[in-house]
C-alpha cells in the first residue's frame, strides 16, 4: 500500500453523521472535501510547515488511524500536488484551525497494483481522512524554530555528559572527534586495523545507567531485557568499515586483543539527532566492551620512508680580502 497519511478526526462520534451530509467539492486531484470550520484567516501556502492532526476511516466508519492516539501531531512541508492521495492540494484551501473531511478515491491510490488492495478498500470505495490544521509556519520560521530546539537539546546532551564523566573513576581519555573513553583491562597485544574482523561483547547504556542492548544473556536478564529467541553472542564485523557507529569503529581500533573499556560516546558519533530504534535523538552512548579477538584481513605492508639525500654544500671560494686574512 502507498503511505497515506495517518488523519484524525475531530469529532470521532460525529463522523457517520457528517460523512451522511452532501458539501463535498472535487478538488484538481480528485480529492473530496467538506471545510467543516471555514476559518478566517491566510490559507496554507506551497513550502509552508503545517502542524496537523489527522485521522484516517474507511467510508464505512472503521478506524485506521490516528495521529491522536499515537500523540503526536504530523509535521510537513506543503509541496506542489503530485499524485491524488497525497492531500498536498487539499492544504492550500484551509486555514490555520480548519477543520475538514477529505474522502480520496482508493481507485487512484491502488492504480497500477490492485493486487495491494486490502478487502476493505474495495473498487469505489474511499479512504476518509479528518483533518485539524493546527499551526502553520513559513519554512524560515519553522527552520529557525528547529534549530533553535536542537540546539537546546545539544546544550543539555553536553552537560549531561560532563556530569556523568565526572562522576566516573579512572582516567578517562578524550580524541579529536569527541569519543571518551576508559580502558578497564589493558592489552599488549595488536590493535585491529582497518577492514580486519573484530570480535565484539558489549552492554549499552544510556546515561542513566538504563540498558537498551547487550550481547551478553547474563546482563540481558538481570536487567529485565531479555528477549526470548534472540541469539546472545559477541558481535562480528569488519572494523573501520562504517558497519557501526562512528564511535565503535574509532575506539575499537584503539584497544588490544582481550582489553576491555568504557566507552563515552557523543550523539555525533552515534544516531546524532535523529535518534534510532528506541534511541532518543541526541543521546550520549554508553558502552562496556571486551574485545575478544581479532581475524586480521592481508594488509599492504608499509612503504619504508624514503630518506633525501644529504646536499654537501659547495666549498666558499676564496676572495682577495679572506685571502689576505688568511
Amino acid at each position: 500500500m502507498k503511505r497515506i497519511f495517518l488523519i484524525t478526526v475531530l469529532l470521532i462520534g460525529a463522523g457517520a453523521q457528517l460523512m451522511a451530509q452532501d458539501g463535498f467539492v472535487k478538488t484538481p486531484k480528485g480529492n473530496l472535501l467538506k471545510n467543516l470550520t471555514n476559518k478566517t484567516g491566510d490559507k496554507i501556502k506551497v513550502n509552508d510547515v503545517i502542524t496537523f492532526d489527522i485521522v484516517q476511516k474507511t467510508d464505512k466508519d472503521s478506524l485506521l488511524g490516528s495521529s491522536y492516539t499515537s500523540g503526536q501531531p504530523i509535521k510537513i512541508q506543503v509541496q506542489e500536488p503530485k499524485t491524488t492521495p497525497d492531500l498536498m492540494d487539499v492544504f492550500p484551501l484551509l486555514a490555520a484551525q480548519d477543520s475538514a473531511c477529505v474522502k480520496v478515491p482508493t481507485d487512484s491510490i491502488f492504480k497500477g497494483h490492485d493486487n495491494e488492495r486490502p478487502p476493505f478498500f474495495p473498487k469505489g470505495s474511499y479512504l476518509v481522512c479528518y483533518v485539524k490544521i493546527e499551526r502553520i509556519q513559513t519554512l524560515d520560521e519553522a527552520m529557525g524554530e528547529r534549530n533553535k530546539a536542537l540546539d537546546s537539546m545539544r546544550t543539555a546532551e553536553t552537560a549531561a555528559r560532563s556530569k556523568f564523566v565526572a562522576g566516573l573513576k579512572g582516567p578517562v581519555k578524550t580524541t579529536k572527534s569527541g569519543l571518551q573513553y576508559i580502558i578497564t583491562q589493558p592489552s599488549l597485544k595488536a590493535r585491529p586495523l582497518a577492514g580486519d574482523t573484530v570480535v565484539v561483547e558489549y552492554a549499552g547504556k544510556f546515561l542513566d545507567g538504563t540498558l537498551f542492548d547487550t550481547s551478553i544473556k547474563d546482563v540481558a536478564m538481570k536487567s529485565g531485557k531479555y528477549q526470548e529467541g534472540r541469539p546472545y553472542e559477541p558481535l562480528k564485523f569488519p572494523v573501520g568499515a562504517q558497519k557501526v557507529i562512528p564511535g565503535w569503529d574509532e575506539g575499537l581500533m584503539l584497544l588490544g586483543s582481550g582489553a576491555k573499556a568504557t566507552f563515552i560516546i557523543p550523539s555525533n558519533l552515534a544516531y546524532g539527532d535523529q535518534g534510532y530504534n528506541g534511541i532518543p535523538p541526541f543521546a550520549t552512548l554508553v558502552f562496556d566492551v571486551e574485545l575478544k579477538g581479532i581475524h586480521p584481513i592481508k594488509h599492504a605492508a608499509p612503504k619504508p620512508a624514503v630518506k633525501k639525500p644529504v646536499t654537501k654544500k659547495p666549498a666558499a671560494k676564496k676572495t682577495a680580502a679572506t685571502a689576505k686574512k688568511n
